[in-house]
């Protein structure tokens, strides 16, 4: 902090989470890419948001940060413990008729012996409005309220990185509003990178943005571009296109901070 104002501005580098090199992904049986010569860098205090077309590679190019599958090419250099990533995924293998209680399943988050702080759990439920549940079977909640549960549990053993792949996906606009508004007060100490495909999710606290179709762009500010519209879509001309012009307008609501 400079407190007389005749101080040295010092650049912080900051340390660098995940970095993907050239990285190409294909399955043995098939003849395409997936990802095709991917380079991504990810430094704390990041937050980002990954959109892009369902089937263009969003959800393998988490798996392969996460090291849950090796690429063809390339390399990934992932420098913190997988004991530091919450993550939650698309599709949640929780058989919903276990006779197992909402807090229980907060737990199951934390690594075997890591005791927890009660006033975090209680920062989590509270922030997240779960506390009413804490004692319902978790085939009681709806959609949205278990969608909650399990993000409780992904950040209640305080991870440096949290990946969420679609996670807005079953829940109810109340609960969409208290999930990002608590997203952006974790930022302040964890990584955030959240998959999609509504460019609606671009909002208020994420930091930067990366679209992925087979190809990543990335952008460096919570906005996107033509160049991203155009890997996503196609090209589709404004002037004579239905489709150019609706997303050329949406482009610019986006970029003054609007939201879909």
């Amino acid at each position: 902090m400079c407190i007389t104002g005749n101080c040295r501005w010092v650049r912080v580098k900051l340390k660098t989470i995940v970095d993907l090199q050239r990285i190409y992904f294909k399955y043995d049986n098939e003849d395409f890419w997936i990802l095709e010569d991917v380079n991504l860098t990810l430094k704390e205090g990041d937050y980002l948001i990954i959109v892009g077309p369902n089937g263009g590679g969003k959800t393998t190019l988490i798996k392969a940060m996460l090291g849950l599958l090796t690429p063809t090419k390339g390399l990934v250099n992932l420098n913190i413990k997988q004991s530091d990533i919450g993550y939650l995924p698309q599709y949640i293998s929780l058989k919903r008729d276990f006779p197992i209680k909402v807090k229980d399943v907060i737990l199951l988050g934390l690594p075997r012996g890591k005791v927890f702080s009660n006033e975090y759990f209680e920062e989590i439920v509270s922030e997240l409005k779960i506390s009413e549940l804490l004692h319902k079977r978790v085939s009681e909640l709806s959609g949205g309220q278990l969608q909650r549960v399990l993000l409780a549990r992904a950040v209640i053993s305080k991870p440096r990185l949290l990946i969420l792949d679609e996670p807005t996906s079953n829940i109810d606009p109340y609960g969409t509003f208290c999930f990002f508004s608590y997203l952006e007060k974790l930022n302040k100490y964890m990584t955030i990178v959240m998959v999609t495909h509504n460019l609606g999710l671009i909002m208020s606290g994420v930091k930067s943005v990366a679209c992925v179709n087979r190809k990543l762009i990335f952008m460096d500010k919570p906005q996107i571009n033509q160049e991203m519209i155009e890997l996503m879509y196609g090209v589709h001309d404004q002037h004579s296109c239905h489709l150019g012009q609706y997303l050329h307008d949406e482009i610019e609501h986006i970029s003054r901070g609007g939201i879909i």
